[in-house]
């Protein structure tokens, strides 16, 4: 039976492991009856024939089928590494993308070392997965991005400084310190930053010939230096940063929770409401607004059309009328007649002790009280009702609505009777769904309504633009300069939100279970392969005393400039907590870093710096290594 199957490259060293593969994925009574009719005896028979033979080979078949399988490896490396992350000792964890980074390395250095087979998995999934996840993040704090580069972007670029140079330092000098061969400073730098493109930076520096081996040595075997010193370094940095950048705040004493929801507060410019676009925008919430259902008996309304009511009661909006067991369409603008049932909403205070008396008897009948109520946010698209106050909204055909926030230019602006409206402003309104529709087509503009849909045009449009403008390149003295496709899909994302929330039908809205599930699954899938082809490189790195000043010279170049960049952060700047980790995870170009600080504080707001302090350092980490290797 032909079909596609996905494969990552697992070779195995030596003739009788290699004979194991059609062993596992075509045996002899598969193949038989593969011509066959498919009946359920013979499916089964197929099913037990594939697994026979790998349970027959015990682990060795295990580890095989996971090298030829890679989405297996993927998934098992997904849940044991999320069920790891989630067991903590005295309050400290290593969350899910620190738990699957270390089951993948873990199983893939077991098949590399006990059976021989290296796992390979083409880098396009990982990168994708990265692309998916930053597009997710810049997505979510793209509304407080510019607000946290008014409010802190000195202070950013400090500490991406102030990382980058200790970073540099500390490989160098001590590669230098311990007397190590050429290639491995360059490399503890790219690993220790989880750069891989400094790798690239160090070889192109001995192509051009700006980097001559000295006597004794090739070109060869000071690149191996370099992937050595890389694969070591990356994997102790990687799961050392997501530990430190989690635990910062508290090491140094703050509540990251209680940090986070000061430093929301304060990049949202005290707005209560989320801007549109945002998470949780279009979630009901409290309202001190409720639903009574009266008899029409009183004069003051008999006789009267909706439109000539709403005038005279604009706090006593007509959402439904009932007449003869029927709802009447409220787009006719019908006149009331004694005996109808009218719903309406208003204050609870008022509604218990004026509306009674005013329109008649309270009513119980069913239908006239089951009304679903919806959020929606409206762009104001008409110029006639530009310059009227809120209290004036009723008379262009805002019926039946409540107006819950109003947005200007991405800011929330205090609300009242007497609030202005203007071109271009965003009302977020609640009401019955038919009520917001008539509402928002009378103020020139469409109702946006929770959805459960993912906006793939604008995912796939933005992503793309943001791919482009990431691999654009600029070459100066032979040092390749690139934003890189990771910055430029977080700041597409950041855009995308930027606009949304000055017109909410720019490309939404994205519901927030599907934004956060990209975030989520994107990070932890682009690090399940990562683990599982970085694993064979540690394999081929051990050895000698070598192996022992690479770990301590990558974990100490790795942490320690982070560590003093967050304290320069909180104490000389004075910055929050988690905006000052947000700002040292990013100067040291760790995603996975910035991952667990949002899930330790409960919040994404640390994601506000994290792009300035990464697009800095990442072009100084490029120079750094160039010359990091032409030094050496």
């Amino acid at each position: 039976m032909d079909r596609p199957r996905a494969r990552c490259r697992a070779t195995a060293k030596s003739v009788s492991r290699a004979a194991i593969i059609p062993m596992v994925f075509a045996t002899g009574p598969a193949l038989a009856q593969a011509d066959a009719p498919a009946t359920a005896e013979g499916v089964v028979g197929q099913i037990f024939g594939r697994i026979e033979p790998i349970t027959e080979a015990g682990a060795h078949g295990f580890f095989q089928l996971l090298g030829n399988q890679p989405i297996a490896f993927i998934l098992l490396a997904l849940a044991l590494g999320t069920l790891i992350g989630r067991f903590s000792l005295k309050g400290v964890s290593l969350g899910s993308t620190a738990g699957t980074l270390l089951v993948g390395v873990v199983f893939s250095m077991i098949a590399e070392a006990a059976y021989g087979i290296t796992y390979s998995i083409p880098g396009i999934l990982s990168s994708f997965m990265l692309l998916l996840f930053m597009y997710a993040l810049g997505l979510k704090v793209g509304p407080q991005f510019f607000s946290g580069l008014r409010k802190g972007g000195l202070a950013f670029v400090v500490i991406g400084l102030v990382v980058w140079v200790l970073n540099w330092v500390i490989c160098y000098f001590g590669a230098k310190l311990v007397g190590l061969a050429p290639g491995y400073a360059t490399g503890l730098i790219s690993g220790s930053y989880t750069i891989t493109a400094i790798l690239g930076v160090g070889q192109g520096a001995m192509a051009s010939g700006a980097y001559v081996p000295p006597a004794g040595m090739t070109v060869e075997e000071v690149g191996a230096n370099m992937a050595a010193a890389y694969a070591i370094s990356y994997v102790l940095s990687t799961v050392g940063i997501i530990l430190l950048i989690r635990y910062l705040p508290r090491i140094f004493g703050r509540d990251a929770v209680a940090d986070a929801k000061l430093a929301e507060a304060e990049f949202s410019g005290g707005a209560t409401h989320p801007v549109p676009g945002a998470p949780g925008a279009l979630t009901m919430g409290f309202s001190p607004y409720d639903l009574r259902a009266f008899a029409v008996t009183h004069d003051s309304f008999v006789g009267r059309s909706l439109s000539q009511l709403a005038n005279d009661f604009p706090a006593v909006p007509i959402l439904r009328v009932v007449r003869d067991g029927a709802v009447m369409d409220l787009a006719s603008d019908p006149t009331l007649a004694a005996g109808d049932i009218v719903t309406v909403r208003a204050n609870v205070h008022d509604l218990i002790l004026k509306e009674g008396e005013l329109i008649g008897p309270e009513s119980d009948a069913p239908l006239a009280r089951n009304i679903p109520m919806e959020v929606a946010d409206v762009h104001i698209g008409s110029h006639a009702v530009s310059g009227k106050a809120l209290e004036d909204l009723a008379s262009f055909g805002a019926v039946g609505v409540e107006v819950q926030a109003l947005f200007r230019a991405g800011s929330e602006l205090p609300l009242g009777p007497k609030s202005e409206v203007r071109f271009g402003d965003v009302l977020r309104l609640t009401g019955p769904d038919a009520a917001l529709k008539v509402t928002a087509k009378r103020l020139g503009g469409h109702a946006v309504l929770p959805t459960m849909k993912s906006e793939l045009l604008y995912l796939s449009l933005a992503m793309l633009v943001g791919y482009l403008v990431g691999i654009a390149t600029v070459t100066i003295s032979g040092i390749p300069f690139a934003l890189g496709t990771s910055a430029g899909c977080i700041l597409a994302g950041i855009c995308v939100s930027y606009f949304r929330s000055r017109n909410p039908e720019f490309g939404g809205p994205v519901h927030e279970g599907a934004r956060s599930f990209l975030q989520d699954f994107g990070l932890n899938a682009f690090v399940a392969v990562l683990s599982a082809n970085v694993g064979p490189k540690v394999i081929s790195a051990l050895g000698g005393d070598t192996i022992l000043w690479l770990a301590l010279i990558g974990i100490v170049g790795a942490l320690l400039p982070p560590f003093i960049a967050f304290w320069v952060g909180i104490k000389i700047f004075g910055l929050n907590s988690i905006i000052s980790d947000g700002a040292a995870t990013g100067a040291r170009n760790s995603t996975p870093g910035l991952n667990a600080i949002m899930e330790e504080s409960r919040s994404s707001v640390a994601a506000v710096p994290y792009p300035v302090s990464y697009a800095l350092t990442t072009v100084l980490a490029l120079i750094g290594g160039y010359f990091s290797m032409i030094l050496s």
